[in-house]
């Protein structure tokens, strides 16, 4: 009997699809990822429908929607419903060793036989943070590790570089800038640093009198090209190992980040499509399509259906999600393309994306004071900057009744409820129970500065 394949997941924390070179940003942000999918497919139109990390992961290690996870908040209650077995469990019954590094104690991260962590964050006391060298310093001999043993495995890879803080090491740092990110004439970061919930994480890990915003995105991008390089080693790592075209390798990205649009600073809360839109690259030569791209939507739910009919292995679990093969083929154009969304980050909001319209519906205020309905023409609109909620409420009322169609039928097929209805104090706030308007949100929700944002990540994992 042939060997099983060897399956790795690299997952990119933060990473917005359309800040890498591959999908079209004019940067050159992603050469050796670029070249990594030339060999493979690269999927066009991924999303991510449950915002943040938590549900994310969720979804894209069970092959789940939020409704059959259960999971909608990146502080979520309790562990993952043990009625979704995750990549890790499923891949232990063939026999697959398998290890996840960066994601330790997680919910959504159950079954790993080993857990790795390495140093993912940073801050500017600390100086520049090599996150994916890191990360590699304790994959790379994990991955040889698993070699010399007689069975496949399974190696997920939690990327760090585009989560905040962006610190790339140098020469990343001022590849995509040059000028003076401290002009006293530029005033671009005042709002930024103005926004009191984030205000002092900001200035953790931005350089002290920082006025130009687009230092910080270039310090983003220069995060991505930074990982990107280091990626390269796994890659390297691979293919010196003789192992690189016997492996199914998947990249994806859990969110992406709105850095300076829409007010949510710097951050990957709200599901506007920056945040949304993810890559999804697969390679496993003979069985993925070389140098195709594929612009059929298609979202987290997918990728474990995927795997595992790449690994040729069956199993008894039922999925939401549906395998792309037939659509990286060309037999078919594309998965369903109007679909639930849904955050539950600093805002608890769900909404419904189509081709041409997005409407996202507040459950509570947040602390952006946005409109309780957003409505944005994809079409026109495409950076969604004009709300046209009260311009069309026929088109609002459409929507919504889609939404709330889909909503009850997933609740009979599943005999679960809306989770988005049932997060407590998915804001971290014991007690304090929705918002009852974003003046107490805004006063409420406050991440501090960096030793506050990593308990508040740790809190995620208990």
């Amino acid at each position: 009997m042939p060997k099983k394949p060897n399956i790795l997941l690299i997952a990119i924390d933060s990473i917005r699809a359309d800040h890498m070179s591959g999908y079209g940003y004019p940067r050159l942000t992603t050469p050796h990822i670029d070249r990594f999918a030339e060999s493979g497919t690269l999927f066009e139109n991924t999303f991510s429908a449950h915002i943040p990390t938590t549900p994310a992961y969720a979804s894209m290690l069970t092959g789940l929607d939020c409704f059959g996870t259960q999971v909608v908040a990146l502080r979520h209650k309790g562990p993952l419903r043990a009625e979704a077995p995750t990549a890790a469990e499923i891949l232990r019954e063939h026999g697959y060793n398998t290890t996840c590094v960066g994601f330790t104690g997680n919910p959504s991260a159950r079954g790993f036989d080993n857990y790795i962590d390495y140093a993912g964050w940073g801050s500017w006391k600390q100086g520049r943070s090599p996150k994916a060298e890191n990360l590699n310093q304790v994959a790379i001999p994990e991955l040889k590790r698993l070699c010399a043993e007689d069975k496949p495995w399974f190696v997920m890879l939690r990327h760090m570089d585009p989560h905040a803080p962006y610190l790339p090491p140098a020469p990343y740092e001022r590849m995509f800038y040059h000028g003076d990110e401290t002009d006293p004439d530029n005033h671009s970061m005042e709002p930024v640093l103005a926004f009191k919930p984030f205000a002092d994480f900001f200035k953790s890990w931005m350089p002290p009198s920082i006025s130009d915003k687009d230092y910080i995105i270039a310090q983003y991008d220069g995060a991505i090209a930074y990982m990107d390089a280091c990626i390269q080693s796994i890659f390297q790592a691979l293919e010196s190992l003789g192992i690189l075209d016997e492996t199914i390798i998947a990249l994806n990205g859990d969110h992406g980040e709105t850095l300076y649009d829409h007010e949510c600073w710097f951050d990957h809360h709200s599901i506007y499509d920056n945040v949304l839109h993810v890559p999804l690259i697969l390679r496993y030569p003979g069985a993925v399509p070389a140098g195709a791209r594929v612009s059929g939507y298609n979202q987290h739910k997918d990728l474990l259906p995927t795997l595992l009919e790449l690994a040729g292995l069956e199993t008894q679990h039922k999925f939401d999600g549906r395998s792309l093969l037939p659509m990286a083929r060309g037999e078919v154009a594309s998965h369903e393309s109007e679909f639930f969304i849904s955050e539950c980050t600093w805002m608890r909001k769900q909404g419904w994306r189509t081709p041409t319209w997005k409407l996202m519906v507040a459950l509570e205020p947040d602390f952006h004071f946005k409109p309780e309905v957003e409505l944005y023409n994809l079409v026109e609109d495409p950076n969604e900057d004009n709300n046209l909620a009260e311009a069309h409420p026929d088109v609002v009322a459409a929507l919504r009744g889609r939404m709330d169609a889909w909503i009850a039928r997933r609740e009979a097929e599943t005999g679960l409820p809306n989770p988005m209805l049932h997060q407590g104090d998915w804001h971290g706030k014991a007690g304090v129970g929705a918002f009852t308007s974003s003046q107490q949100a805004y006063d409420t929700l406050y991440i501090g500065d960096l030793d506050e944002a990593i308990r508040l990540q740790a809190e995620s994992r208990e």
